[in-house]
């Protein structure tokens, strides 16, 4: 019988002694079970790495990692996906949590398709893990000219070949970091796969990238400065991202 292909699972955690063992059993709950995952402690100062240190006692598969100083999410990321063993990278924040048929199902997509990129829709919560009535549904496949008029792929919902990241880094946490290298994969001509069902519960917190409007605003023009869009292009694709985002966050509170 053939083995099922290694998922190395990479998790930045810093100050989330509030989230991070949710986060964690939600991996450990997969029906999917070839993975490892990685959790980086970015220099905590709470309570999060003796979180971590217990549950690595306790499976095997949780590795434990500590940054000697704060890195930031894309050089904490980064280190995880150097040392992952899999062939398959997927992320999850330490503030977010899987439904427990996510891996298994994108995996399912992965072989039916030769698919290499994936990712899913989400529910979201707020901090206290309260629900939100709507959900993010996503297209069954984006493209790079696609993908620049929205981001619909959420970091924590993304399963992707090891291998893409050889020449590709996740850089500059000054910007949307993770948005930065699907359009720079994409860009490869690869294409992202959608699983379109709410398989990631995503956190809505205040003190997230997104949680400060005009703040994104800036860093979503940067990003298509960072990958290369001339400055008319990057205001214009900014502008698409404005309107995405009011019809997004409507459904998502309203519905």
């Amino acid at each position: 019988m053939k083995r099922e292909e290694l998922i190395s699972i990479v998790m930045p955690a810093y100050n989330c002694e509030k989230y991070v063992a949710e986060a964690i059993n939600s991996v450990l709950a997969q029906t999917y079970q070839n993975w490892e995952l990685l959790v980086i402690d970015d220099d905590s100062k709470d309570n999060t790495l003796n979180i971590i240190n217990d549950f690595q006692k306790q499976d095997h598969r949780i590795k434990t990692i500590k940054n000697e100083i704060n890195m930031g999410v894309s050089k904490t990321r980064n280190l995880g996906i150097s040392i992952a063993e899999g062939d398959w990278i997927a992320f999850l924040d330490s503030d977010d949590i899987w439904e427990i048929t996510k891996l298994e199902k994108q995996m399912i997509v992965a072989k039916a398709r030769g698919a290499e990129f994936l990712f899913t829709g989400a529910a979201y919560i707020n901090e206290k893990g309260e629900s939100f009535k709507g959900i993010f549904g996503v297209p069954e496949l984006v493209t790079y000219k696609k993908l620049r008029y929205q981001n619909v792929i959420s970091c924590s919902s993304v399963l992707v070949r090891k291998k893409f990241f050889d020449n590709i880094k996740m850089e500059n946490d000054g910007i949307h970091e993770d948005y930065a290298v699907w359009l720079r994969i994409l860009k490869t001509g690869a294409i992202a796969h959608g699983v379109n069902e709410p398989l990631l519960l995503y956190r809505i917190s205040r003190n997230s990238k997104s949680g400060n409007k005009l703040k994104t605003i800036r860093m979503t023009y940067k990003v298509f400065r960072f990958v290369g869009i001339n400055p008319i292009g990057s205001a214009y694709f900014m502008f698409r991202h404005i309107l995405g985002s009011i019809r997004k966050y409507k459904r998502i509170f309203t519905d």
